[in-house]
């Protein structure tokens, strides 16, 4: 099946020679236990100019799924890209020559939520996991064809994310609306080890969104769901209270969500990860902002120590994710259809990209080596951004973007959608989606 690229008038134009230089040859680089081993010094600071992250500009449109692209990821080497699917399907991508490798059918009987690369397996090993409660693993040629694909856990319930261990091609972790979180070891066909199952203090099973392993510590685990709470777990001291309930080593919030005036809001954690080091976690809330915590210093556990505004994150289970080498920025997709980026430090705006024409934007995926960006969302099709601008981009629709954003949340708070209003905010969008581009 040949892949679907954008021709004609609706390309993005093309990289000049002088931003390229930004890119480095993806191919030379040798994987190793340091991420940042092979990497030139001045290759490392590129990634974190503050001049690369305001020329970021559409690269790529990668097109050949039929449904919302729920999820990509980049392999180790980043020479491949993996997508997944409401079609089913994943697709394998040369996302630098914007060509389709294949198009794999999952074994999946509903919406795909996840799906990476296995570490140091030569890109030739794919883990996913579904709505229908699955885990799979796909094995796939040299030539990027199935070879084959087996069911490797179930959840009894939707399985939503999976977090890799840096360092072994056999052993992941995956966790789903069930509460549950499952421990795979591929090596071992009989081995579907359930961890434990995270409960809130009422001892009611939290449906969790998001999982991830601390790079630097991998016995530690941070989980978040269906409340405003993440959870960070020790595998090897998974202790239990009376109740034989799994305790948390440690428990982050912003204070002003447990407050009981703020009973009412409801926040949920839809998104969580690690800084590269593991010093930091970022969290993104539903209907309110993204906060950075810090996981080492006890002092200042009790509460956030950065705040990142702008965006809005209501109508789906919306991501986040670090941005450079050192994590020096923090992006998001927005319900607006904007992508935004945050400096880490300053919490100030630094780019904001028009992401997805059906107005949500889910998944961010910053490559491994190079300052390159891939977003999905509702929209069919993946985008790549690199520093291809020849001119920093302009940021003078920003207070208009980020006030509409700061109303709509507000209205929601206080006027609440029903079934039937979120059904026709999703038509009017689904026609405002065909009238752009038909006249594209």
């Amino acid at each position: 099946m040949n892949c679907h690229t954008m021709g004609g008038r609706n390309q993005p134009p093309a990289c000049s020679p002088a931003v390229t230089s930004y890119l480095p040859n993806l191919g030379s680089r040798q994987l190793s236990h340091d991420p940042l081993q092979g990497l030139s010094r001045l290759q490392e600071q590129c990634y974190g100019l503050p001049s690369v992250v305001r020329r970021l500009s559409l690269q790529h449109r990668l097109e050949a799924h039929e449904g919302c692209v729920n999820c990509i990821n980049f392999s180790g080497s980043g020479q491949l890209l993996a997508s997944g699917s409401d079609d089913l399907h994943v697709v394998v991508w040369d996302w630098e020559r914007g060509r389709m490798v294949s198009k794999l059918e999952s074994g999946h009987i509903s919406n795909i939520f996840q799906a990476k690369f296995m570490p140091y397996t030569g890109e030739s090993v794919l883990v996913t996991a579904a709505r229908d409660g699955q885990v799979r693993c796909l094995i796939l040629s040299s030539t990027g064809s199935l070879v084959a694909s087996k069911r490797v856990a179930l959840h009894n319930d939707s399985a939503h994310k999976i977090a890799l261990e840096p360092y072994s091609p056999d052993m992941f972790l995956s966790c789903g609306e069930d509460g549950s979180v499952l421990e795979v070891d591929l090596r071992e066909e009989a081995k579907r080890n359930k961890l434990l199952v995270v409960k809130n203090e009422k001892r009611s099973r939290i449906p969790l969104y998001s999982i991830f392993i601390d790079p630097c510590n991998t016995h530690l685990f941070a989980v978040s769901g269906r409340d405003q709470f993440a959870r960070v777990y020790d595998r090897r001291k998974l202790k239990q209270d009376h109740t034989s309930d799994f305790v948390p080593l440690k428990k982050f919030c912003p204070k002003h969500l447990t407050s009981p005036e703020n009973e009412h809001m409801r926040a949920n954690v839809t998104c969580l990860v690690y800084s590269h080091n593991g010093d930091e976690l970022l969290c993104s809330y539903n209907d309110e902002d993204i906060y950075l915590f810090n996981t080492r210093d006890e002092s200042k556990a009790d509460d956030f120590i950065k705040r990142y505004q702008g965006h809005r994150n209501s109508a789906t289970v919306k991501g986040v994710n670090f941005f450079g080498l050192r994590s020096e920025y923090v992006v998001s997709g927005s319900d607006c259809g904007h992508v935004f980026l945050w400096d880490k430090t300053s919490q100030q705006v630094v780019q904001m990209l028009e992401g997805d024409h059906e107005g949500v934007v889910n998944c961010l995926e910053p490559h491994p080596h190079t300052p390159v960006l891939a977003t999905s969302g509702l929209d069919h099709d993946i985008k790549i951004w690199s520093p291809c601008a020849s001119q920093p981009t302009s940021l003078d629709q920003l207070d208009e973007v980020t006030k509409r954003n700061c109303n709509e949340r507000e209205d929601a708070m206080t006027h609440p959608m029903d079934g039937y209003e979120m059904l026709m905010q999703f038509i009017v969008r689904q026609y405002r989606r065909g009238i752009r581009v038909s006249m594209t």
